[in-house]
């Protein structure tokens, strides 16, 4: 089975419904729920998140950093943490936990580097999201973090199914496409894209996140990035190429995608996009080393 093979029969399941999870992710979707209803409590919410000891530490961790801090000093238990946090960003943070989850613990060297790695390209993402969307687009940077943390997980379900099929980690064979398809070069590309699509948009179904998220992620997929951003789609599509880790299923170069942020830049009030880069330094860097916990 080659690579495109197995990405027709994994959108076929994923048309179906037929989405193959771990018993952890299930328990975190519970988890999801159980903060989802109307009357939960602030103590209600606290004893939900102790019963899962890596999402508590990563509360802390994202309370404690400095683009939720501001100086107001360090939090050291989970109460207090949601408290500082609020709900919304305690959802994005049980959304990282099914995320993470959602890719298990590879066997394999290889598979587990390109998780790992996904998964730090995804926390800066989402970092930078929530700088972009608080200083520039003025959007709700909890939703934009949000969008930013789960923008990859169709990456992460198909890095789940690698060891059953380990041509998904192989390069693209463009040139072979290019020969099969009769000289349709671009339609393979758009074809691979949707198929990747499909297969995202599934698991976003099962995790039932907010419409407003999804048609960011959506736009991340499909969309043109407009300077300066104004959506929350903008804002993904441009956190996205800034990002100083790719995402190991991006098909851009090394360099190609390095290049962006000397290469992004536009007026923002008095100053300039790349000063509030500069400004927003430790808020980044913190946030994204909390989301990785």
């Amino acid at each position: 089975m080659n690579k495109i093979q197995a990405l027709d029969l994994l959108v076929e399941q994923a048309l179906k419904g037929d989405l193959v999870f771990s018993a952890s992710v299930a328990t975190s979707l519970r988890v999801q729920e159980a903060i989802d209803v109307a009357d939960c409590s602030l103590d209600s919410a606290a004893k939900i998140i102790l019963n899962e000891p890596l999402l508590a530490a990563k509360v802390v961790a994202v309370a404690n950093s400095a683009a939720y801090s501001r100086g107001a000093g360090e939090v050291s238990n989970v109460r207090a943490a949601i408290a500082r946090l609020g709900f919304n960003t305690l959802r994005a943070l049980i959304a990282s936990l099914v995320v993470r989850q959602i890719a298990g613990a590879s066997k394999d060297i290889v598979i587990r580097a390109k998780i790992n790695q996904l998964w730090q390209h995804s926390a800066q993402v989402a970092a930078l999201s929530q700088v972009i969307a608080k200083r520039v687009t003025k959007l709700n940077p909890d939703t934009a973090m949000f969008a930013g943390i789960v923008h990859e997980v169709g990456g992460f379900y198909l890095l789940s199914r690698a060891e059953e099929f380990p041509c998904l980690l192989e390069p693209d064979d463009l040139t072979g496409a290019y020969d099969e398809r009769e000289n349709n070069f671009d339609d393979t590309i758009i074809e691979k894209e949707s198929q990747e699509a499909i297969i995202g948009r599934a698991v976003l179904k099962d995790m039932s996140l907010p419409r407003e998220v999804n048609d960011a992620v959506e736009a991340l997929w499909f969309g043109l990035r407009a300077m300066p951003p104004e959506t929350l789609g903008d804002t993904l599509l441009l956190a996205n190429d800034l990002a100083s880790t790719i995402s190991p299923l991006d098909t851009r170069t090394d360099t190609e995608a390095n290049r962006c942020e000397s290469e992004i830049n536009f007026v923002v009030g008095e100053g300039t996009f790349k000063c509030i880069l500069e400004e927003s330094e430790d808020e980044v860097t913190t946030l994204t080393a909390a989301l990785i916990v």
